[in-house]
This record gives C-alpha cells, structure tokens and sequence, in this order.
C-alpha cells in the first residue's frame, strides 16, 4: 500500500483510496466501520498527543500512577465533521475537518488501513489531502454541519 500527501488542511481533508479491485459490498463495510470509528475517537478526543502517559512511560505501566489531573489539564484536541464514504469504481474517498486533534491520529488511520489491507480488503494507494483529477470535488459531497 504505497501512501502519499498532498496539499494538506486539517479543516478541509479529503482522503483517498485506491483499491485493488471495485470493492465488494462487505469489503465497503469494513472501511466505512473503519472510519467510522476512527472518526468517533477523534471526535471525543481521543488523538490528544498533549496526553500520552501511557506511552510515555514505557514498556512497564504495572503500578502506574495516571494522572487524572494533568489529563484534565491538556486542550482539547478533537475532530469536528466528517462526510459519507464515497466510491467511483476503484476509488473511494472521504472527507474530514480533524478540527484540532494531533497528527497521532494519522498514523493510527494508516497503521490499521495497512492491517486492514493486510487482511481483508487490497488497497493499492492511500492519499491525504488535493484532489483526484478523475473525480472532481463538488460542494454536496462534504458533511451538511461544514
């Protein structure tokens, strides 16, 4: 699965898709739970790399002390609007307003397409941002809250 960036807004994302074959209904699922998902987390915050205590310590978190306050502490860092997954053949594109969550999340979405890819459904190429010059961009394709 190679993977690209284009012209990159993080109010205004499109994010392409190119399977390896027209994908099949189920294999439309599973990216759309996909999404769909991820969307969720970022919608309730959970791309907040202000808050990485976890991560942070290492390999041994037995006897952690977590620090709810400094949690509490940390700026919002939350996802705002996303639209339905759209497909033309091959292709299947979304797009996102990440509002203010961190980049963390980009890594998450590529690391699970990639087992997605892996496991389920072929994915040739996965872009973030500009525009597919086969399919252009028109105003009803983003959310109704933009």
């Amino acid at each position: 699965m190679n993977i690209s960036f284009r012209e990159f807004n993080a109010f205004d994302l499109w994010i392409w898709i190119e399977f390896a074959t027209v994908p099949s209904r189920m294999e439309q699922q599973y990216v759309e739970e996909l999404f769909d998902s991820w969307f969720y987390l970022g919608k309730l915050g959970g791309f907040n790399a202000e808050n990485l205590q976890v991560q942070d310590n290492g390999v041994e978190i037995s006897y952690m002390n977590y620090d709810t306050i400094a949690a509490s502490n940390t700026l919002m860092s939350v996802m705002h609007n996303m639209s339905e997954f759209e497909y033309e053949g091959r292709w299947g594109r979304c797009w996102f307003d990440l509002g203010t969550s961190d980049l963390i999340a980009l890594d998450t979405l590529i690391n699970t397409l990639a087992q997605l890819n892996k496991d389920l459904v072929g994915i040739e190429q996965l872009i973030f941002g500009g525009e597919n010059p086969e399919w252009p961009i028109n105003s009803d394709s983003r959310s109704l809250f933009e």
